[in-house]
């Protein structure tokens, strides 16, 4: 009785300790396989080009359908968490990513790869990796910050390893046969998923499984729609239906922060204009490399070098940023960390040699991780806790689509030209004016709103973004999960 006594307490309290530390492992994992999977795309470019006799924008229609599935897709995660619990979600998505790549395998046509590779595979792995940061939030409460940022260190890792095994297996086996064991691979997060075992919580604590918590919304759905059904008032049930609609994405896609939130406003413009040019030089870095004469291993060795860079950089670049002197001024440094990225790609224009290349990645993984570990941040700083999942949900649908259209339309642009530095040139065009667009604004937004407080003028609606906010500090046991946080590889 006393052994029962002790395991109802870690039962009660399961945070922070113990398995939480397997499950953050499996979360690391989970990073690894989905989040760094895209970037291998690339080694395959030419092999897929070669075997569908297709041009450079039909090829990256295939990589850029898989990134905006996996950035796009979080409100639809977010209602399969509620309904089944994020271990479903997980493992599911796993299930998903596998069946699409082992699918791929056997595509007799480009467009086929679209389907499988594409959607499938991109909407699995978004299933899989949001859920699988979820979880996070119901199993850390104290250390969630460290557990995050650790979690992150698997996008990095994924980086490193895919490309250098895609151009392995390439080799030794062709790219018919590398899809069908990265099917197998992927499979992997269904292990994964079955680590994240549900959290058993004592009764009245605020951190419940999202299925127990949906049960009575459920329950009450169905009963007004039962009494709709019985209703002879069809109009009534309609418009009642149409409210529901319109709430439904209230609470997920946040207009209404859009309308009314001017920081919030500009950074999400900004993010999805910069979006245009961030994912190009990863789906065209190694066909730009062997086009100009760089050996197929050593091409796929670039993205390879930089994750390992992204590894050790992005933590310390998210400490450095948590420090006290960048509170309400870090929507600065992630627009200097898209200017250093927009700058960097005039390196690959300048020449195309390999040693060249390696100072071109260096320099460019040093920008991603400043961009990688404050967009969160930012977004944190420009709007209120309490409506940050439906604001992200908003934000990741937005970038996902300048994310599908951006590669395919600078292919086409390739084609036309037949010369591959119009890669680097729309790259930098994109990430310079997104950059100089959102430090500029908040700079003018920041004078405006100290002008008001000044003169005392009451405002309208207020933006939620000030230059002085300073840093929530972290509540160890009331604070809650949020249902679903939406993640993306940036």
């Amino acid at each position: 009785m006393p052994q029962r006594g002790g395991g109802a307490r870690k039962a009660a309290k399961p945070q922070d300790r113990g398995w939480a530390w397997m499950v953050l492992l499996a979360v690391v994992l989970l990073q690894a396989l989905t989040l760094g999977f895209p970037t291998c795309i690339g080694v395959f470019f030419t092999d897929l080009q070669h075997e569908f006799q297709a041009s450079n924008s039909e090829t990256s229609w295939f990589p850029s359908i898989m990134v905006a599935v996996l950035h796009g897709g979080g409100p639809l995660c977010s209602l399969l968490v509620k309904r089944f619990g994020c271990r479903f979600a997980v493992m599911l998505g796993g299930l998903l990513s596998g069946v699409g790549m082992v699918s791929s395998s056997f595509c007799g046509s480009i467009s086929q790869l679209y389907l499988t590779a594409g959607l499938i595979t991109g909407l699995g792995s978004c299933f899989s990796f949001q859920a699988g940061v979820t979880v996070l939030g119901y199993y850390f409460v104290r250390w969630r910050t460290l557990a995050n940022a650790m979690a992150s260190t698997g996008v990095s890792l994924g980086f490193t390893l895919w490309p250098l095994l895609s151009r392995y297996l390439l080799d030794e086996m062709g790219w018919r046969n590398t899809f069908l064991i990265f099917g197998g691979i992927l499979l992997n997060c269904c292990v994964c998923g079955a680590i994240m075992r549900p959290v058993e919580l004592a009764p009245g604590t605020p951190l419940q499984s999202p299925r127990s918590a949906e049960e009575p919304e459920r329950r009450a759905e169905g009963a007004q729609l039962s009494n709709g059904a019985s209703s002879p008032h069809h109009k009534l049930q309609q418009q009642s239906r149409r409210t529901a609609c319109i709430q439904t994405l209230q609470k997920y896609l946040a207009f209404d922060i859009f309308c009314q939130n001017k920081g919030y406003q500009i950074y999400t413009v900004g993010v999805t204009w910069m979006m245009m040019g961030f994912a190009l030089p990863h789906v065209y870095l190694v066909p730009y490399a062997i086009h100009n004469g760089v050996e197929e291993r050593r091409a796929a060795l670039l993205i390879s070098i930089i994750g390992l860079i992204n590894i050790f950089i992005r933590p310390l670049t998210g400490l450095l940023s948590g420090h006290r002197i960048f509170t309400g001024r870090r929507i600065y440094l992630f627009s200097l960390a898209a200017l250093l990225c927009g700058l960097s790609n005039f390196i690959c224009v300048i020449s195309a040699e390999f040693s060249v290349l390696i100072v071109y990645c260096v320099i460019l993984s040093v920008a991603m991780s400043g961009i990688g570990a404050l967009t969160f941040q930012v977004l944190m700083d420009v709007v209120e806790m309490d409506r940050f999942s439906s604001a992200l949900g908003l934000f990741t649908i937005l970038e996902s689509i300048t994310l599908l259209i951006g590669p395919p339309l600078t292919g086409l642009l390739v084609d036309i030209t037949n010369d591959f530095r119009h890669v680097f040139y729309n790259s930098s065009f994109f990430l310079i004016s997104a950059a100089l667009f959102m430090g500029l604004s908040f700079c003018a937004l920041e004078k405006k709103n100290k002008l008001k407080e000044a003169s005392k003028v009451p405002l309208n609606n207020p933006s939620k973004y000030h230059s002085n906010k300073t840093p929530a500090e972290p509540q160890c046991e009331s604070s809650s999960p949020p249902v679903v946080v939406y993640i993306t590889s940036i």
